[in-house]
């Protein structure tokens, strides 16, 4: 009860801290940076150490109002979500998706998060880098599933939120634009019955990352999301994929204060 009635308090302290930190920092245009091409998108996965759970519920209080600082520092220039991966994966608790115009700015987050009293307590699992575009191979598909590509997710919360890399083999780089455009839209027909439930996000990573590829859902049915998989498997396209996975993120979506008092606990 009483660690809950200090939650409460240093929540009321941060809407303080925010109005103050609004009144300094115009918020970045956040819908710009999540819908247009040439953005680049980072995806930083992290553990917590051992010592945080021995930590009275106070000082992780304390140390949470760091990381909810250096957010808030950052929201200027970046798009930040924060995701719990805590219970769902055992690759890492807490995930950070960030946009940005430059990828120096994601840097200087990155940077400033870990060198934070929150961040002490942080392992770097994974960071992965790419960067959105304009469709390939969209152009070169029929009237008809370009058409329905255009079909509206269901409005409401998603919030399962996972995110999965993936590399080509060389085979699949060495194919010429007519026939890799024929196979993605194979892949694309299989995935068109699931356009409504989940939603996907692509970044490209060659040159950027290890991989070619970063791919992000959103949905409110896993089962769903199962369904796509294993359609998206069954393509003539799949067979060139060399990594689909490793690590594969699995987590829910919340706002920073979510986060925040989850990890509190």
């Amino acid at each position: 009860m009483i660690a809950r009635l200090h939650f409460i308090t240093l929540v009321l302290l941060w809407g303080l801290v925010g109005v103050w930190i609004g009144s300094v920092h115009a918020e970045v245009d956040r819908e710009r940076l999540l819908t247009e091409a040439g953005i680049y998108g980072t995806f930083a996965a992290f553990v917590l150490d051992d010592e945080w759970s021995r930590l009275e519920s106070s000082m992780r209080i304390a140390r949470l109002a760091t990381l909810k600082g250096v957010v808030e520092q950052h929201r200027e220039k970046l798009a930040i979500d924060v995701y719990l991966l805590r219970g769902l994966s055992d690759q890492a608790d807490m995930l950070f998706r960030i946009h940005a115009m430059e990828l120096r700015d994601t840097q200087e987050f990155l940077l400033d998060l870990q060198s934070s009293r929150f961040g002490k307590h942080l392992t770097g699992i994974k960071v992965m880098h790419g960067i959105t575009k304009k469709p390939n191979y969209v152009p070169g598909f029929s009237d008809q599933v370009r058409t329905d590509l255009k079909t509206p997710s269901d409005a409401g919360e998603k919030p399962y939120a996972i995110v999965i890399p993936i590399k080509k083999s060389a085979d699949w780089w060495e194919l010429d634009q007519e026939k890799r455009t024929a196979l993605m839209q194979e892949h694309t027909a299989a995935a068109l019955p699931f356009l409504n439930t989940v939603k996907r996000k692509l970044y490209h990573s060659s040159g950027l990352d290890d991989v070619d590829f970063i791919t992000y859902f959103e949905t409110s049915s896993l089962e769903a999301f199962h369904g796509l998989v294993l359609s998206l498997q069954n393509v003539k396209e799949f067979r060139y994929t060399r990594q689909f996975g490793n690590p594969l993120l699995l987590g829910t979506a919340h706002s920073l204060d979510e986060v925040i008092e989850v990890l509190a606990q």
